[in-house]
């Protein structure tokens, strides 16, 4: 095989391999979508806030999340976020898949900031070439909590600077969400210490809803 050659066909199968990863991904978040929303306000478009990014960097605990491919079966899940000298953001997801007994995963991801949103906007680098667009929909004057979405609203979560939040404020956010148009049925709690495996409205570790 020429040179030219070769090269022609390096270039068709690196097409072929980003057409497939879009396929799959594609396949994957539509599995993970689920049934059509219900919620009166569902046709509502999210809009994200400003955040004071310094001060939104760190570890934020996965309180509630609608599950979806990639965090099901996940226990003691945070997130860890630290704004780098160019600007982007380095995003790690730490979590146990399957109890509390399994050995901790980690796996890592560069955001770039939408210019323009105030900090709210975020495109996520899954794995080259696959971004998706992160929305931050609310986070409190004390930085104690925030609400991550995504456009079309397959996809939601609450974060907490502590592992676990009161009663009293976990309705309050699921109450914003349900204001956003979420379908706030769809959201389960991520247990954060094993007492909570099992009780009701908490994600299964066996990764079934």
């Amino acid at each position: 095989m020429t040179d030219s050659r070769a090269a022609r066909h390096l270039q068709h199968l690196q097409r072929t391999a980003v057409r497939l990863a879009i396929a799959a991904f594609a396949g994957l978040t539509g599995c993970a979508c689920g049934p059509s929303n219900p919620a009166p306000r569902a046709a509502l478009p999210l809009q994200s806030v400003p955040v004071d990014l310094p001060r939104y960097m760190g570890r934020w605990y996965v309180i509630a999340n609608i599950p979806y491919f990639a965090e099901r079966g996940f226990v003691a899940s945070r997130a860890e976020w630290t704004l780098r000298e160019d600007g982007r953001i380095d995003d790690v997801f730490v979590g146990r898949k399957g109890g509390f007994d399994e050995p901790e995963r980690r796996y890592r991801f560069v955001d770039t900031v939408k210019p323009g949103s105030g900090g709210g906007e975020w495109s996520v680098r899954l794995f080259w070439p696959i971004y998706v667009t992160q929305l931050t929909l609310y986070v409190d004057p004390d930085y104690r909590y925030t609400i991550l979405g995504y456009p079309g609203k397959t996809l939601g979560w609450i974060f907490a600077r502590q592992a676990q939040i009161s009663e009293a404020d976990y309705r309050a956010l699921l109450g914003r969400l349900q204001a956003m148009g979420y379908d706030t049925s769809r959201f389960r709690r991520v247990p954060q210490t094993p007492d909570q495996v099992g009780q009701p409205g908490f994600a299964r570790t066996d990764g079934s809803d």
